[in-house]
């Protein structure tokens, strides 16, 4: 692939989907944005930056098409549908269902789909469904963001509240992390050398510090006190099915599995948690906590 050709980023105004997005308008590459509307502030800040706004929506599938038209390759990310009862499978298995074979009717030859680390039963469909599809394509499974630091907390957890950041994962075990800035830079990779990345999943961490060595990290690099807090059984399952499961899951022994060592290969800059600290996110940290008291 050449710089001249044109990438469709889908979930560009979100922050995996901007990195992206911003990652390969840094190199000169035209990026076309997915949005659902154009008249939003983070879909302007794309167009500033040199992005193509097109209107779609995975629940239109009709509207997908004219997104594709003149595209060479896709950076995929269906949203996810999950209600208060949980996980909505069949939607989510839809919607990747509706860009895969609108990308693949569109003649467009090679789609990076990133997912999750720890999958489901959607994203695993999804990805067969691309891998049967499409003839150059790449599965990214990132795990836990950096930037996850800097949420109010998903599904109630996550974050940093009142200096403390509460989760599920037992405060000393390793727990693997990645900069979204290196799900960006493999995208990247991944369509300057598409032979090289066709038919690959990778797994994608850059770190993995203990809850626990991670606070003490944020302290170091902020100068605020923080501490970890892994929620119980019965807190879980008051947050709701979805992390109750994941909590379930972690303490059996499921884990994510990237190899970090082998990543670096690919990729020499991969982003440590103290080089995050260092270059943006204790910065990014510090503000939020002030802004947010």
């Amino acid at each position: 692939m050449t710089v001249s050709t044109t990438v469709l980023v889908t979930g560009a105004t979100g922050r995996q989907g901007g990195a992206v997005a911003r990652r390969l308008l840094a190199e000169g590459r035209p990026v076309r944005a997915l949005v659902r509307q154009k008249a939003t502030a983070s879909a302007a800040a794309l167009a500033a930056a040199g992005a193509e706004l097109v209107q779609g929506d995975f629940n239109d599938p009709q509207s997908l098409g004219p997104a594709l038209k003149d595209v060479t390759a896709v950076f995929a990310m269906p949203p996810a549908a999950i209600s208060a009862a949980g996980p909505d499978t069949e939607l989510e298995v839809a919607r990747g269902r509706a860009l895969i074979d609108a990308a693949a009717a569109a003649g467009v030859d090679q789609v990076v789909f990133s997912t999750v680390a720890s999958g489901s039963a959607a994203k695993e469909r999804i990805e067969r469904h691309l891998l049967d599809s499409v003839a150059l394509p790449t599965v990214l499974r990132p795990v836990r963001f950096m930037t996850n630091y800097l949420s109010a907390g998903v599904l109630g957890v996550d974050g940093i509240s009142g200096g403390v950041n509460r989760h599920l994962f037992p405060p000393d075990e390793p727990m693997q992390i990645v900069a979204l800035e290196d799900i960006a830079d493999f995208t990247a990779l991944a369509f300057a050398e598409p032979e090289r990345f066709a038919g690959r999943t990778l797994e994608l961490a850059g770190d993995q510090p203990t809850p626990v060595e991670a606070a003490a990290a944020i302290s170091a690099a902020t100068g605020f006190p923080v501490r970890y807090e892994q929620i119980t059984e019965r807190e879980a399952e008051a947050l709701g099915p979805v992390i109750a499961q994941a909590r379930r899951s972690w303490q059996a022994g499921h884990r994510w599995h990237a190899d970090i060592e082998a990543l670096r290969v690919i990729h020499p800059g991969l982003r440590t948690f103290a080089d995050w600290l260092d270059r943006s996110g204790a910065a990014a940290i510090r503000a939020h906590l002030l802004a947010t008291g």
